[in-house]
């Protein structure tokens, strides 16, 4: 196969975005009945693989998903799938369905076997000098945020309500905490201290997440990991959103009203840690993931 652009998979089929087809009685068209994980590439290594295949596993034994490949057949086909690329710089995803049967809202008996799906397409991640404009939202969502599902529906509303306000995510709260944004990770900067919420059933544990506590372990900065208000968010010297593609982007504004801007030199040290981390994984010549 030539290199593409975009590329799909699904149970071992291979084709462009655009051309790509599934049944319609994949559990996914009608229940979102699956998990997904998803990661960013450079020089056709994809960043912390190894992480997001042991969360993606994670979440399908939350949802008593048996998948057909092992993590390291999962990931073989994930890297065989980037050497098909024009680019090196992907967006990489990947979820898993509970096969195809007629709808019935009780899991297929007997279980059907586990459907592949792959995307990729040419993209970057974030610049870190990037600020953000962010509203918060309540949180409407169901109590299982931990596992990774497809059910994102009350995310793309939030999502939709931010892009609509000028801003670029929306920040849930439940009962007065924060809890997440809708793909991000929530976090504060106090007085020095890095604090996050805790893993939970409210958030997803995500990737980068980890990485933002590791960096803050190597360099020294305290961490508290427990649950914040609103009141706090508000007050923090730095609010900081974290994903796969964005590792850890500070606020600018909140609802309108200015926050952050009080941590610049903490700030700058996890950035440079994070990027000469994701630079290092990522470099020619480096071991592959």
């Amino acid at each position: 196969m030539s290199k593409l652009q975009t590329l799909g998979y699904y149970n071992g089929s291979y084709g462009s975005l655009e051309e790509m087809t599934v049944p319609m009685t994949d559990r996914a068209c009608y229940f979102g009945d699956g998990v997904y994980d998803a990661s960013y590439s450079r020089n056709y290594k994809i960043f912390a693989l190894d992480e997001h295949i042991d969360r993606f596993f994670d979440s399908a034994a939350a949802l008593e998903l048996k998948l057909e490949q092992s993590k390291e057949e999962l990931g073989g086909v994930l890297n065989e799938m980037m050497r098909k690329m024009d680019s090196g710089e992907c967006f990489v995803y990947w979820q898993a369905t509970r096969g195809a049967a007629l709808r019935g809202h009780a899991y297929p008996d007997p279980p059907r076997r586990a459907n592949l799906w792959i995307m990729l397409r040419p993209a970057g991640v974030m610049p870190l000098d990037r600020r953000l404009k962010l509203i918060t939202a309540e949180d409407t969502r169901y109590l299982h945020c931990n596992i990774k599902t497809l059910n994102l529906l009350v995310n793309c509303m939030a999502a939709e309500r931010a892009k609509r306000a000028g801003a670029d995510e929306a920040v849930f709260h439940r009962g007065g905490r924060v809890t997440e944004g809708t793909s991000k990770n929530c976090h504060i900067i106090k007085d020095g201290v890095f604090i996050t919420a805790p893993t939970d059933h409210l958030i997803l544990a995500g990737v980068a997440r980890a990485h933002l506590l590791r960096a803050c372990a190597a360099l020294g900065i305290p961490t508290e990991v427990r649950p914040f208000t609103l009141e706090e968010l508000f007050a923090a010297h730095e609010v900081v959103m974290s994903s796969a593609g964005c590792f850890g982007l500070a606020a600018e504004c909140i609802d309108g009203r200015p926050v952050g801007g009080n941590a610049p030199e903490l700030l700058a040290r996890l950035h440079r840690y994070l990027w000469d981390e994701f630079i290092a994984e990522t470099e020619l010549g480096s071991a592959a993931t």
